[in-house]
């Protein structure tokens, strides 16, 4: 059974940083993708970033860029969120997803992942 384990969560303030981590279990994955999504009450699961995990690519949403970064442990097996100069509307719950096959765009769709974490909450304070 897979699964991902995420941690990093918390309360911060606006401005502030935090990292997020996540590692799949269970399985052995090659040449997969990994993401990131947030999601708030009454909103969809929002795309945040995502990973290729043989080739290293990353993409992230224009509402993170320049202040976020995804990016990988191959050794670890373990995919990162680093999290700059939050602002109060990045509080959301944030999800570690994994897609298994492999694509040759960055997939920015949840529905095409398979495996899901448990999520991870992150406040940002004013």
């Amino acid at each position: 059974q897979v699964q991902l384990v995420e941690s990093g969560g918390g309360l911060v303030q606006a401005g502030g940083s935090l990292t997020l981590s996540c590692a799949p279990s269970g399985r052995t994955f090659s040449g997969h993708a990994m993401g990131w999504f947030r999601q708030t009450p009454g909103k969809e699961r929002e795309f945040v970033a995502v990973i290729m995990w043989s080739s290293g690519g990353t993409y992230v949403a224009d509402s993170v860029k320049g202040r976020f970064t995804i990016s990988r442990d191959s050794a670890k097996n373990t995919v990162y969120l680093q999290m700059n100069s939050l602002k109060v509307e990045d509080t959301a719950v944030y999800y570690c997803a994994l897609k298994p096959l492999g694509s040759s765009y960055y997939d920015t769709r949840s529905r095409s992942y398979d495996y899901w974490g448990q999520g991870t909450q992150v406040t940002v304070s004013s």
